[in-house]
């Protein structure tokens, strides 16, 4: 039975994502919540959720013994399937400007940055954080990650920062707030969505569902 690896590293919104992953699997997928660096080696899916500041995220992240490095192997070296969850999908970034310059994963280029100054100021005067849900546009690209959803489909987002990406080859929706805001990346087997598909009900479920068949 192939394992879906939840990494565990503080962040919280492990268990509700733990859960949506095992609702769609069903039966023939083992979802573990885990903080062990040699479960995530073995594991046959990688997602990482994550919420807060990207500074704390990573330091946890990076806490964790011997997980960068078992990340950088499974992910990189072995082409394991990889989904990051909210700042999850922003720790992909080469760097987050949250509190200062904090060095990302690299895996997708570009930084992560408040939204207003994603605008160059807020004209609209809109909340920050954007939280609610709100539309998925694509990005000219198909992507497995998205089959079987519609332009304009709705997805629940709670975030201040999002990922201006360096190449817009590797983003695959947007959603309008302000202005093009990046809701979801991929590049080879490394997928991130800004929302929360645990929250988003049946358009949630459906990508989560799309990662697990997803062969990249």
């Amino acid at each position: 039975m192939p394992t879906v690896a939840v990494i565990d590293y503080g962040s919280g919104n492990l268990r509700s994502a733990a859960k949506a992953l095992a609702a769609v699997g069903g039966a023939s997928t083992d979802v573990v919540v885990t903080s062990d660096a040699a479960v995530v080696a073995r594991a046959a899916r990688i997602v990482l959720p994550g919420q807060g500041a990207f500074a704390e995220c990573m330091r946890g992240l990076s806490a964790v013994p011997g997980m960068l490095e078992v990340l950088a192997d499974a992910v990189r070296r072995r082409g394991v399937p990889f989904l990051g969850i909210c700042v999850g999908m922003q720790l992909l970034a080469d760097r987050g400007l949250e509190h200062g310059a904090h060095q990302g994963f690299g895996w997708i280029g570009g930084d992560v940055m408040r939204l207003d100054e994603l605008w160059g100021g807020n004209p609209g005067h809109l909340p920050i954080p954007q939280m609610g849900w709100n539309g998925l546009s694509w990005s000219g690209r198909a992507h497995p990650l998205l089959e079987g959803l519609r332009q304009g489909d709705h997805v629940y987002f709670v975030h201040s920062y999002a990922l201006r990406a360096a190449s817009a080859e590797d983003v695959i929706a947007t959603t309008d707030y302000g202005g093009a805001v990046t809701a979801a990346v991929a590049r080879a087997n490394v997928a991130g969505v800004q929302f929360h598909p645990e929250k988003s009900q049946a358009v949630g479920l459906r990508i989560l569902a799309n990662f697990l068949r997803w062969s990249p």
